[in-house]
């Protein structure tokens, strides 16, 4: 797996997952929308912590900044 999630957006996904996710279990919700929120908050946190997301694949989305090949 290549990176295909970086930059600010990292950081952004693990945050909304984490949302997401508490939003789910704390605010009492019906139960079909707190399968959705554990549901989407999963695949944020996770894409967001390895840095891939297989739509962004699908789509051809890179937001992973290319690596420095600067050799000195």
């Amino acid at each position: 797996m290549t990176c295909n999630v970086g930059g600010v957006e990292r950081p952004i996904r693990i945050g909304a997952g984490i949302l997401a996710i508490s939003i789910g279990l704390f605010a009492g919700l019906s139960s079909t929308i707190v399968g959705v929120l554990l549901a989407v908050g999963a695949i944020l946190l996770l894409t967001g912590a390895v840095g891939f997301c297989p739509l962004f694949t699908l789509f051809g989305i890179n937001t992973c900044s290319p690596p420095s090949n600067l050799k000195k």
